[in-house]
């Protein structure tokens, strides 16, 4: 149902925004900023992997969500939680034993930022009309995706600029993670003032309050497919997320070690630059494509398109050219294709959630998705070390193939996603 000053274009960029550059931080940034504070490449994997359990466990607390306070509070209650957190972390690492103390304070930002992705998807399931979900969905995962580039792009930049600056990394780091914080209060207040706050929740409110949470748990699970559909999303992103963990390790380690070499301004630059572009482009055309011909047409070309440039990362680690433009030209691919296949899988798990509770059932099977990235990314800088940069690329794009194969099994409306004739 379409809501009184509803204009998605001035709210759904900055609140996905404000979903995805926390998870960044936590997940993606931490990796370079302890990286570059001398922690190890085996810790780094299992400790930031580690972070991904709130995601994992968040349908634990979903139907409180649901059931108490809008949708629109909570988002803003834990975006200022956020903020706070990043400030601390700021503070925190010139102290002695900052690995713990920072763990430890990313940990409450990561329980934050899980229900904020709660709410937040929650707010786009029932506010923006369902004609136009698929269109912004492609909108969602490219601010989504934009707000990872910003962390591992212009954040990473600015670490790497303070770097040079101090030659201090301990100082660099500590500014960036304040300068973090600021920016995350910069966006709590923006959504604060444009958010619709006139929210209905149309189809769960005749007997939502009458459910309880066994309730809507076991109605998951006796959704069709359900045992494919789990093993699907608990394997689609095997290989993407050890290479996630391993990426900005193999660009920053040394020639010698079989890493290219590179600072961490120039990673930022690079992510920061083509890779914003080429992002953006894939995730607006996915949307567009879903949204003209449905989900059955674009799914497995999509896919395809997300998992095939990782080719790019095993050419980089095996022939280590001398000439930045073949690092730019691989992160290009891999992110254009990334916007552009993600959203296949986003939209799937709309589908997934359909029906009453959808905002838990979202919930549920986003976390579900999020197990699939921690436990394989706690074993990533094992693995790693073990196979070289060159074998483990290999060893990650073989990883996408049980989830191309068991994508090929999933049913669901042939024009699921396709934008109805009416506005």
């Amino acid at each position: 149902m379409k809501t009184d000053n509803n204009k998605p274009w001035f709210w759904i960029p900055l609140l996905n925004f404000a979903s995805g550059l926390p998870y960044a931080v936590i997940i993606s940034v931490s990796v370079i900023m302890y990286k570059n504070l001398g922690i190890s490449n085996e810790d780094i994997g299992v400790y930031t992997s580690l972070l991904y359990l709130p995601w994992v466990i968040k349908p634990l607390w979903s139907p409180f969500i649901e059931l108490n306070g809008t949708k629109r509070k909570w988002f803003l209650s834990m975006q200022l939680l956020i903020s706070i957190a990043f400030l601390l972390v700021g503070f925190t690492i010139p102290l002695n034993g900052f690995f713990i103390m920072s763990l430890a304070i990313f940990w409450v930002a990561a329980f934050a930022s899980a229900s904020n992705d709660i709410a937040s998807d929650g707010f786009y399931l029932l506010v923006l009309p369902k004609e136009q979900q698929s269109f912004f969905l492609g909108i969602r995962s490219t601010f989504y995706r934009l707000s990872m580039l910003a962390g591992n792009g212009l954040i990473v930049l600015f670490a790497g600029y303070l770097e040079h600056k101090f030659g201090d990394n301990t100082k660099a780091w500590s500014y960036t993670m304040i300068g973090v914080g600021l920016l995350m209060t910069f966006i709590t207040i923006y959504n604060f003032i444009f958010t619709p706050r006139n929210e209905i929740n149309t189809v769960e409110s005749k007997d939502h309050h009458h459910q309880n949470f066994a309730t809507i748990f076991t109605s998951f699970f006796k959704k069709k497919q359900i045992g494919l559909v789990l093993a699907f999303i608990l394997v689609f992103r095997l290989g993407e997320s050890q290479l996630l963990k391993m990426l900005s390790p193999f660009l920053l380690d040394p020639k010698e070690s079989g890493g290219m070499g590179l600072d961490t301004e120039a990673v930022g630059i690079i992510y920061g630059t083509c890779g914003v572009a080429a992002l953006t482009i894939g995730g607006i055309l996915g949307g567009i494509a879903i949204s003209k011909q449905g989900l059955t047409k674009w799914m497995f070309p999509m896919f395809l398109a997300m998992h095939l440039p990782i080719i790019g990362f095993i050419l980089l680690a095996f022939f280590h050219p001398t000439s930045i433009y073949y690092i730019y030209a691989v992160v290009i691919l891999e992110q254009f294709g990334y916007g552009f296949g993600f959203t296949a899988f986003m939209m799937y798990l709309i589908h997934v959630a359909e029906g009453e509770s959808k905002t838990a059932h979202y919930a549920l099977a986003t976390g579900f998705m999020a197990m699939g990235m921690m436990l394989p990314g706690m074993l990533s800088g094992f693995i790693q070390q073990y196979l070289g940069y060159q074998n483990f690329f290999i060893w990650v794009l073989l990883a996408t193939i049980p989830g191309l194969i068991l994508s090929r099994f999933l049913i669901f409306p042939k024009d699921f996603g396709k934008k109805t004739e009416e506005v």
